[in-house]
């Protein structure tokens, strides 16, 4: 069966769950785990570094499309980093994670 994973970045965990308090309430993901990280990256020409938060929410494959559009419309970055990984998990969290999507 499967489902994805979407790795989101943000500048801070009230901006992470602005987002993904918007994706929960429209039923396109079943839960987000937050994490702080410290990123280096190129940015504008030179390289950069800053404290971010990582979100990692589940939801359906056929949900991608439309996570990904959500985001890019409310997210405050002007790049946001929006990765999605197919994954497996034991079936019961599988079919937790659909019943709790659209």
């Amino acid at each position: 069966m499967g489902f994805i994973i979407v790795y989101i970045t943000h500048k801070s965990l009230s901006e992470a769950k602005k987002v993904c308090e918007h994706l929960l309430k429209r039923k396109l993901i079943a839960c987000v785990n937050y994490f702080p990280i410290q990123s280096a990256y190129w940015w504008k020409g030179k390289i950069d570094s800053a404290n971010e938060v990582v979100s990692i929410v589940k939801s359906k494959k056929e949900n991608w499309n439309e996570i990904k559009s959500e985001i890019k419309q409310i997210h405050p970055y002007e790049t946001p980093c929006i990765m999605k990984f197919d994954v497996e998990a034991n079936e019961d969290y599988e079919k937790w994670i659909n019943k709790e999507t659209k």
